[in-house]
């Protein structure tokens, strides 16, 4: 009799539990997951010629990347319905036919736009390659647009079909279940499970937006499909709409004109043929290892070495100070951004961010030769280190994009020791975690280029309290963090000073951009508001000096690249500063709305289309505008070209040198 009775209760307690509003909802969504999962097998079955061959490694990895963005894909899509589903509302106002209708229409109008959405992608991507982003929203307003479409759906009517069939299958399972019960009996209790309902909601949509739940992980871009595979073709079958469109809907890529194809390239080129031209410098360190350090917020005036006049001290950067000292020192280098998500794509593939970074751009998921790639082809083993967590600001999507076959984050450091070393905010101090990188460089296989991005020198500004004390505290919050940072630098290269590889190596160092926090009235106005610390350091001693010209992020992609010895054509924006002297010093930098050009003599200031203002180089307080008087016809053309040129391979998704 009690087992009986023990039956009964669970049963109905299943039943009732079944038929809550949050049981109802996730129903509701697991149809839509399975639906997009389908459209994913679609897409493959209809482009595996493009796509290429899935082994069986591969597909947990896929698999993962595309419920990344189906979430997002679906909270988009179903933001309206899962607040109606969600508000905190009585049953018998959830449960009457005006607000079922409503609720099925909130529903299954989203998901056939979906469904079409990504039946679409699966024909377009056949044509172009790429995914259908805002950009095809911009150049939809044609007249021919309605015929094409009703064209292209009677050529793939295979596909119109079985999207419709889909999408009757949805409808179908959402009316399985309708009618909402309470869980609870009570006014309170009811009251209660609603409103943690509606909370839970909210925070699984903005897990789902965000693509995580830590204040490490920025929103997802197309780019971040590259973590899960090396192959772009391969992530435009991770990705799926309607995320590609709301990605992308902030405006489509417009190229300036302002010269003719030939005067342009006569002008400007981003296409370099190295073989045509070697310096003595050309191949002096092939066959080295080079280590990048990507260091966070290294402002120029962080160093006594860069500029002296504004330290009574050693500054805060004396290790860094002695590596420059000893090595090619590059006294006037800038950065191209004022944001850390611009830079790994400059150093890496010589391509700026201007009006948006480019890794947040859909037209960054192209085929490209950055320099890593270039140099894993020529038998470097790669890899890139981040002591944050894995994924963490696309820099790990962004580094696969690029060739980087091995990732190194806190979640790695974690798993040999522990998270003792975490900060707290954005992953492992500097120290332990550059202590860690040096110990993984003995065991890559020479020759290897590994990248590291430094955390520590970032706001909040704070450094282990064991060392506090011991470093210097400055005159502005990030001067300890960066004196913390530079001393882990000068540690981790004492400790490689130990390894046989040490002297076969070339070190390079480079900020992402300048501090937010700033001590001398240069740092202000531009150029001084980007100039960074850069050089690079030889191993056995044997590169020294100091180059006075105009250097920048972009730069040092063919610079590295013409001292290793590569003859290989490539695609960069900046220009390799030992062996192609007919490239003027010059650099384009994007601040604020408009853009600041650089050359040895003038700061000019530039919106896009017209010359603003001319400045001397060493008019730190830009007090003298000699717009009228100064010869300024050559960078005015320089700028001009390169913004064209730059817009122009973007929108095509070219990154490869044109044909000779």
């Amino acid at each position: 009799m009690r087992n009986r009775y023990n039956s009964s209760f669970l049963g109905e307690l299943l039943r009732r539990l079944s038929h809550t509003r949050l049981a109802i909802i996730v129903w509701r969504i697991v149809m839509l997951y399975a639906t997009m999962q389908l459209c994913h097998a679609i897409f493959y079955l209809y482009n595996a010629d493009l796509v290429g061959e899935i082994t069986a490694a591969e597909i947990g990895q896929l698999w993962r990347g595309s419920l990344l963005f189906d979430n997002a894909s679906i909270i988009y899509s179903m933001l309206l319905f899962l607040i109606l589903s969600a508000l905190p509302i009585p049953d018998r106002w959830w449960n009457s036919r005006v607000y079922r209708t409503t609720l099925f229409a909130t529903y299954i109008i989203p998901a056939a736009v979906v469904v079409a959405a990504n039946m679409g992608d699966t024909v377009y991507f056949h044509y172009t390659q790429k995914r259908c982003t805002a950009d095809e929203l911009f150049f939809a307003d044609n007249d021919n647009t309605a015929e094409l479409m009703l064209q292209f759906m009677w050529e793939n009517m295979h596909l119109v079909l079985l999207a419709l069939a889909i999408i009757a299958l949805l409808a179908w399972g959402y009316r399985r279940s309708r009618h909402a019960e309470e869980l609870f009996d009570g006014i309170i209790l009811q009251s209660i499970s609603r409103i943690l309902l509606l909370l839970f909601v909210v925070f699984c949509s903005i897990v789902g937006i965000r693509g995580g739940m830590t204040r490490m992980t920025r929103p997802i871009t197309m780019s971040n499909a590259m973590l899960y595979t090396q192959s772009p073709a391969k992530a435009n079958m991770i990705l799926s709409n309607p995320f590609c469109i709301i990605r992308t809907l902030s405006g489509s890529v417009t190229v300036p004109e302002f010269f003719e194809e030939e005067e342009l390239k006569a002008i400007y080129t981003p296409s370099h043929y190295p073989a045509e031209y070697h310096s003595e410098m050309f191949g002096r360190y092939e066959g080295y290892n080079v280590v990048l350090f990507i260091l966070e917020s290294f402002s120029a005036e962080h160093s006594a070495y860069l500029l002296p006049e504004e330290h009574t001290g050693e500054g805060y950067t004396p290790n860094l100070d002695r590596v420059m000292s000893e090595g090619l020192c590059f006294s006037r280098c800038y950065a191209n951004g004022a944001t850390s998500i611009a830079a790994p794509p400059t150093i890496w593939s010589s391509t700026p961010s201007y009006e948006t970074p480019f890794m947040l751009m859909s037209e960054s998921l192209a085929e490209c030769r950055p320099m890593p790639r270039i140099l894993a082809d020529k038998g470097y083993d790669t890899a890139f280190f981040c002591g944050s967590e894995r994924g963490s600001m696309g820099f790990g999507a962004y580094a696969r994009m690029t060739g980087i076959e091995r990732l190194y984050s806190m979640e790695d450091y974690a798993a040999r020791y522990s998270m003792a070393d975490f900060d707290g905010k954005w992953g492992i101090w500097d120290e332990p975690f550059m202590k860690f990188m040096g110990e993984e460089l003995t065991e890559l296989q020479q020759p290897f280029f590994a990248t590291i991005f430094t955390l520590t020198s970032h706001h909040p500004f704070i450094v282990p309290d064991e060392v506090r004390d011991e470093l210097p505290a400055g005159t502005t919050l990030n001067h300890r963090p960066v004196a913390y940072s530079d001393r882990a630098l000068g540690r981790f290269m004492e400790q490689c000073r130990q390894e046989s590889w040490f002297e076969n190596t070339l070190f390079v160092f480079v900020a992402d951009h300048v501090s937010s926090e700033r001590m001398a009235e240069r740092t202000l106005h531009s150029p001084g508001c980007f100039h960074i610390v850069g050089c690079i350091y030889a191993g056995d001693g044997s590169l020294r000096g100091e180059y006075d010209s105009i250097m920048s992020q972009t730069d040092f992609m063919p610079t590295i690249l013409g001292l290793v010895g590569n003859d290989e054509p490539y695609f960069a924006i900046g220009r390799d500063i030992f062996n192609e002297p007919w490239r003027e010093p010059f650099t384009l930098i994007r601040s604020g709305y408009g853009y600041v050009g650089l050359s040895d003599d003038y700061v000019v200031d530039f919106d896009g289309c017209d010359i603003l203002g001319v400045y001397g180089y060493d008019d730190v307080h830009r007090e003298r505008n000699i717009a009228t008087s100064a010869d300024v016809e050559n960078i005015e053309k320089m700028m001009k070209a390169t913004l064209q040129s730059y817009y122009t391979h973007v929108e095509a998704r070219n990154y490869a040198p044109d044909v000779e």
